[in-house]
């Protein structure tokens, strides 16, 4: 009796110090996810309130006023990787112009809420319109990257009153995606979503850069957040929702439609494909290349200019920040 009980103590014991290992590891593991993958917005977020689809939704943006006025405005629309924090050099850049700054993280993305939706470019568009009602801007200067090029090409079309200039940073959907590649349902996209991992959102980062800098993990951060939410699965979902607008909602067959001043930059050394994981390799290579793409669009435009930056890729702003600042000011 006395023996079983001295074992049943160490036993007990014993159990006990390997569950307070694994705790440890778990916290550790937790601890490390969380401080690498935190940034701080590099101005105050306000919240916008939107109902749709029967849902009261808010919208996050960044709000940031000049020093000294010129009394132009300019909104930044963000890439589908991405959210408001990584225009934070533009933005002061920007506000030392003259420039009022509006920044929204689009619903579905950042600091917004990600609801179950239908997702459209009309339907981003029209939140940021009604963004801009709001603060009383009459008048903008857009800027897109990557997908938010899209949504640019979009606000533009709808709103041309709004828009005093256009400028597009290595947009996609300088290509139908649908015609070349391969469909998958919207399932498929969820289950691959959900999988997600700090280090796939790198993996995926890195290709936008014809060399990795340690500087570029903070924007790898700034997306991975969302792995730290308990319903990161609402997330997955928006993330294959938004995936599919992409797909399904071309807006290359409009280019020819624009009426404003628009500037291309296209750093040269991308090779962006929505769904380019899904192609072989040889046919890989046919697609997503941006110097001829960014010509291509430019013919398209009517009152269009085109800036090539040569060794740079898909995020120019970032990478090559002073050569795109030069750009973009020779044109505003």
């Amino acid at each position: 009796m006395i023996t079983a009980f001295v074992a049943s103590i160490w036993y007990d014991h014993h159990k006990w110090l390997i569950m307070k290992k694994y705790i440890l590891l778990f916290l550790f593991f937790i601890f490390n996810i969380i401080t690498r993958a935190q940034v701080t917005y590099p101005y105050p977020v306000n919240y916008f309130p939107l109902n749709i689809e029967s849902k009261d939704l808010r919208m996050a943006y960044m709000d940031v006023p000049a020093p000294s006025p010129n009394g132009n405005t300019v909104m930044l629309f963000h890439g589908k990787n991405f959210n408001g924090y990584y225009w934070k050099d533009l933005i002061a850049v920007l506000s030392q112009k003259g420039y009022r700054v509006i920044v929204p993280d689009q619903v579905g993305w950042g600091r917004s809420d990600k609801p179950d939706i239908h997702y459209s470019f009309h339907g981003l568009a029209a939140n940021s319109r009604a963004l801009l009602d709001s603060l009383n801007i009459k008048k903008v200067v857009v800027i897109g990257h990557s997908m938010g090029g899209m949504l640019a090409v979009r606000f533009a079309l709808l709103y041309p009153g709004m828009v005093e200039k256009l400028v597009l940073e290595n947009p996609i959907g300088l290509e139908d995606y649908k015609t070349f590649v391969p469909y998958q349902s919207l399932e498929k996209i969820f289950n691959s979503e959900r999988k997600a991992t700090y280090e796939s959102y790198k993996k995926y980062q890195e290709s936008y850069y014809p060399v990795w800098k340690p500087e570029y993990e903070q924007y790898v951060k700034a997306q991975a957040e969302s792995l730290l939410q308990p319903d990161f699965e609402k997330t997955a979902w928006a993330n294959a929702l938004t995936y599919q607008m992409i797909y399904e909602q071309p807006v290359v067959y409009e280019f020819k439609n624009i009426l404003v001043p628009t500037l291309l930059i296209i750093g040269q050394e991308d090779r962006t494909v929505v769904g380019k994981n899904l192609l072989p390799e040889e046919e890989q290579k046919k697609y997503g290349q941006y110097p001829q793409l960014g010509r291509k669009i430019n013919a398209a435009i009517v009152n269009s200019k085109l800036v090539e930056l040569r060794g740079v890729g898909h995020i120019p702003h970032i990478q090559s920040p002073a050569v795109f600042n030069n750009a973009l000011f020779n044109f505003l």
